[in-house]
C-alpha cells in the first residue's frame, strides 16, 4: 500500500509518501482499492493540527473516495471482489488501499464514474441532508447560501432550484458570485454587503442562512425574517463569535446546528441518500463540479492549490 502521509502537524510541506502492508479486511468490512479519493477542507485542518485524527503517526487524511473491491472479510455476504465501491465517512482514504466497514459502503450506479462519485458524495450528502432533514424546507422560500461557490454550496443551490426555494449566494469574488447565479441562485453578493443586499432581494428578511462560516453567524441573523432560522453546519471562518440570546428572542429567530453523521446513520440510510443524490444527476438537475486530478504523490501540491481558496471545484486523489 502506498499512501500520502505526515507525521507531524504543519503546512502542505510535511506530507510525503510512504509505503507500507496492505491492510487486511476484519469482518464485516471490505478492501477496497482507491481508484479515486477526495480532497476537502477537512483534510487540510487535519494537517494543519485542528482537527482530530485516526490511527497513530504516519497519519493518512481523507474520508472520501471510491475505488473496487480487492478482498471481503467474513460475514460479508452482500459484495463481491470487483465490485465498485464509493464511500464518504470512511477515514484513512488518501492512499492505493482502505478497509471499508460494509455499513459505510455505497453501491455506485454503472454510468457514474469512480472519479465522478470521489468528487461528490461526500459534498452531495451534505446538501442532500441540510434540504430534507434539519427544518421544513417548502418551494416559494426565501433562503440565504454562504460559501454557495464550495463544494456543499453548488450542490446545494441546484438541489433548492428543483425544489422551486429562491437562493441568495453569498461568495467571495464576482467571478464565483456569476457561477452560483449560472447554478440557480436568484441573486448574489459578496461577504461586505450581503446582509443589505438580502433586505434589497427580499424586504422581509430570508427564511433560512445555511452557514457554514460560522464567523458570519451576527450577519446571517441580521438577514433572517422575523421567525427565520440559521443553519451552523461549519465553522470554516474559525471560533464563533459570543452572542447575547436576547437578541434571539426579540425576532424569534432560531440557530440550528447540523451534522451530517447524525444522518448516516447505516448502511440503508447512505444508500438511500447516496441514490437520492445519483437520480438528481441522472435526470440533470444536478451538476457534478469541475474535477481537478492530482496524483496522490503529488498531494502536497493539491493541498496548497485547495488552501489558497481561489479553486473553485473539486480536488481529486489518484493512487
Amino acid at each position: 500500500m502506498k499512501a500520502l502521509v505526515f507525521e507531524n502537524a504543519g503546512s502542505a510541506d510535511v506530507l510525503h509518501m510512504h509505503e507500507a502492508a496492505d491492510p487486511v479486511p476484519a469482518s464485516g468490512e471490505l478492501l477496497v482499492a482507491v481508484t479515486a479519493a477526495g480532497l476537502n477542507f477537512a483534510d487540510i485542518y487535519r494537517r494543519q493540527g485542528r482537527y482530530p485524527l485516526a490511527g497513530t503517526s504516519p497519519y493518512i487524511a481523507g474520508y472520501e473516495g471510491a475505488g473496487r473491491v480487492m478482498a471481503v472479510g467474513e460475514n460479508v455476504t452482500d459484495w463481491k471482489i470487483g465490485d465498485r465501491v464509493g464511500f464518504a465517512d470512511v477515514p484513512l482514504a488518501h492512499a492505493s488501499h482502505i478497509r471499508v466497514p460494509v455499513a459505510h459502503a455505497i453501491r455506485l450506479p454503472e454510468w457514474l464514474s469512480e472519479t465522478d462519485a470521489a468528487a461528490v458524495l461526500l459534498q452531495g450528502l451534505t446538501a442532500d441532508y441540510l434540504l430534507h432533514d434539519v427544518l421544513p424546507l417548502r418551494a416559494g422560500m426565501h433562503v440565504a447560501v454562504l460559501a454557495a461557490a464550495g463544494g456543499v454550496g453548488r450542490l446545494l443551490l441546484q438541489m433548492l432550484k428543483h425544489q422551486g426555494i429562491h437562493a441568495f449566494a453569498v461568495a467571495s469574488s464576482q467571478e464565483k458570485q456569476n457561477a452560483c447565479l449560472e447554478l440557480g441562485a436568484s441573486a448574489a453578493a459578496d461577504y461586505e454587503t450581503w446582509p443589505e443586499q438580502v433586505r434589497l432581494w427580499q424586504s422581509a428578511g430570508c427564511d433560512v442562512v445555511f452557514d457554514s462560516v460560522g464567523t458570519t453567524l451576527t450577519q446571517s441573523l441580521d438577514s433572517l425574517k422575523d421567525g427565520g432560522r440559521v443553519v451552523l453546519f461549519g465553522m470554516s471562518g474559525g471560533a464563533l463569535s459570543e452572542l447575547d440570546p436576547t437578541r434571539l428572542q426579540l425576532s424569534s429567530h432560531g440557530i440550528l446546528g447540523a451534522d451530517l453523521w447524525t444522518y448516516l446513520t447505516s448502511a440503508h440510510e447512505r444508500q438511500r441518500r447516496a441514490d437520492r443524490l445519483f437520480a438528481l444527476i441522472k435526470e440533470g438537475s444536478v451538476v457534478l463540479p469541475p474535477v481537478t486530478q492530482f496524483a496522490l504523490s503529488s498531494g502536497a501540491q493539491a493541498h496548497r492549490l485547495l488552501e489558497t481558496r481561489s479553486f473553485s471545484g473539486k480536488i481529486v486523489l489518484v493512487p
